[in-house]
C-alpha cells in the first residue's frame, strides 16, 4: 500500500538518531523491526511511501508508529517563516522527519546502550542483543525474511553480565540489567509514564542506575512521545554553543521542542559529515 504525505522521508527518519532498527536495504528502500514485526518501506516519490503491509496492519500499528495524525507541516512552515535563520534552514532540510512512537522498553535499553557510542556502533550492539536474546521470526509478507524481536524485559533482567559484555556493551552491561529489572520488579510500568508529564517521566527514569538527564530525555521523547522533551547530546550542545552562544530559549517552542531538536540534530550532523 502507498501513503501520501509531504512530511515523511524514510532516509531522514532513519538517520535522525531516534531509531536503531531501521536500515537501508536498497535504493530508497528500508527494513524496519518494531513491535515484533518486520516491514519494508520504499520512498516512491518525495511525498509517497510504499508499505509492505496490509491496510489493516498499517491502521493497527504503523499509522500510530509514524505519528501520521500529527500536523508536522504546520511546524515546518512556521519555522521556515520565522525569524530564526538557523531553524528555518534546519526545518527545511529535515522536513521529512517524524517523531516515531516507539516501544518504551526498547528505547530505555537502546539509549542506555547509546552512551558514548556512535550510531553505527549502537546499531551493531542492539542487533547483537536482539539476535542473542530476542525471538526469531519469519516475515511471510517480505519473502520469508528472518528477523529477531527486541528482547523481553524478563529475559534481559536475568542475563549474564559477561555474556552482555561479549556484545561490546562495555560498562553498560550492568545498566542494561538495571533497566530491565526496573521494569520487571515492582510496579514500574513504562507505559504509565506516557500519561504523566515529561518532567515526571524524566524524574522516574533517572532513578534507574545508568540513566542520566540526556538519556532520560531521549527515552521521554522517543519512547513515551513527550514531544516537548529536548535532549542535549554532543550535536545539540554544538548548536547551542556555536550558533546560539548559550542563549537558545526552548520555551519559544512549547509542546513541540523535541521536533525542533530533531531538525537541529539532523541538520548540524549533516553539515559536519
Amino acid at each position: 500500500m502507498v501513503i501520501v504525505s509531504e512530511n515523511f522521508n524514510l532516509q531522514q527518519i532513519a538517520d535522525s538518531g531516534q531509531c536503531f532498527r531501521m536500515n537501508e536495504i536498497g535504493k530508497d528502500r528500508y527494513g524496519l523491526v518494531a513491535y515484533g514485526r518486520y516491514i519494508e518501506l520504499e520512498q516512491v516519490d518525495y511525498d509517497k511511501i510504499w508499505f509492505s503491509c496490509s491496510e489493516d496492519e498499517y491502521q493497527a500499528i504503523w499509522k500510530s508508529y509514524f505519528d501520521m495524525d500529527y500536523d508536522y507541516n504546520s511546524i515546518v512552515q512556521s519555522l521556515k517563516n520565522g525569524e530564526d535563520e538557523f531553524l528555518a534552514k534546519a526545518a527545511a532540510y529535515g522536513s521529512g522527519i517524524r517523531i516515531l512512537r516507539q516501544e518504551p522498553f526498547e528505547m530505555l535499553i537502546s539509549f542506555i546502550i547509546s552512551q558514548n557510542k556512535n550510531i553505527p556502533s549502537i546499531k551493531k550492539c542492539i542487533e547483537g542483543l536482539c539476535t542473542k536474546y530476542g525471538e526469531k521470526r519469519i516475515s511471510q509478507d517480505c519473502g520469508g525474511k528472518e528477523y529477531y524481536t527486541f528482547p523481553a524485559a524478563e529475559v534481559l533482567a536475568s542475563a549474564n553480565k559477561e555474556d552482555l559484555r561479549e556484545l561490546k556493551l562495555g560498562y553498560r552491561d550492568q545498566y542494561v540489567i538495571n533497566g530491565a529489572k526496573f521494569v520487571t520488579e515492582g510496579q514500574n510500568d513504562l507505559n504509565k509514564l506516557k500519561d504523566c508529564s515529561h518532567e515526571e517521566a524524566v524524574s522516574a527514569l533517572r532513578t534507574i542506575t545508568g540513566v542520566g538527564l540526556k538519556v532520560a530525555n531521549c527515552i521521554s521523547l522517543f519512547g513515551l512521545h513527550h514531544i516537548e522533551a529536548f535532549p542535549v547530546d554532543v550535536w545539540i550542545k554544538k548548536v547551542l554553543d556555536e550558533v546560539y552562544e548559550g542563549r537558545f530559549d526552548v520555551n519559544l517552542y512549547p509542546g513541540y521542542a523535541g521536533i525542533v531538536q530533531q531538525y537541529m540534530f539532523y541538520y548540524i550532523r549533516n553539515l559536519n559529515m
